[in-house]
């Protein structure tokens, strides 16, 4: 037992002054010269951020119309020496009434009111902030349009617009009634 408690002291011993001889500072003088360098030159100076743009949304309005990728459609004339079926044209004769001189767009139905004979009339709303009664025959928009029917939530009428190839034709068009504007 005592041979084994010597060895263990030997050891302890024996470790003791390895680490000892380990832990003298003899192997950073090169690390402490490197240092003591780094910290003589002078400090550098960091450039800023270089400053961006923002970013500006674009929006494409050319949705509607064809890809600039895709080749084009081929489109054959072929009515060109067909005459016009349709005998459609406007009366051009006929004084205008006024809410002919507004585009349909700029016109909005707010209302009807009913006459002592039971009539029907339709009250629209023009750009300028007039508002004017209609009933069916009266004539609205730029494109020749005439009422043919008016109901309490809408006002359905014909357009005479010209076909492309020097005629005309009919087209059906309606205003609705306009809640917020009332």
């Amino acid at each position: 037992m005592a041979n084994i408690r010597a060895n263990k002291a030997w050891l302890g011993l024996c470790l003791m002054g390895l680490l000892t001889a380990c832990s003298q500072s003899n192997g950073f003088s090169d690390l402490d010269r490197f240092m003591e360098e780094a910290r003589a030159k002078p400090r550098g100076h960091v450039e800023p951020l270089p400053e961006f743009k923002a970013y500006e949304a674009f929006s494409y309005s050319a949705a509607d119309r064809r890809s600039p990728f895709e080749p084009p459609v081929e489109v054959q004339l072929t009515m060109m020496n067909e005459q016009p079926a349709s005998t459609v044209e406007p009366d051009l004769d006929r004084p205008k009434e006024a809410l002919e001189n507004f585009d349909l767009k700029e016109l909005s139905m707010v209302g009807t009111l009913q006459g002592p004979s039971g009539d029907l009339y339709a009250l629209v709303k023009d750009s300028t902030g007039g508002i004017h009664r209609v009933r069916s025959g009266n004539h609205l928009g730029q494109n020749y349009g005439r009422i043919v029917g008016v109901s309490d939530t809408r006002i359905e009428l014909i357009e005479i617009v010209p076909n492309g190839q020097g005629g005309w034709v009919e087209r059906p068009r309606s205003l609705t009634l306009n809640e917020e504007q009332g």
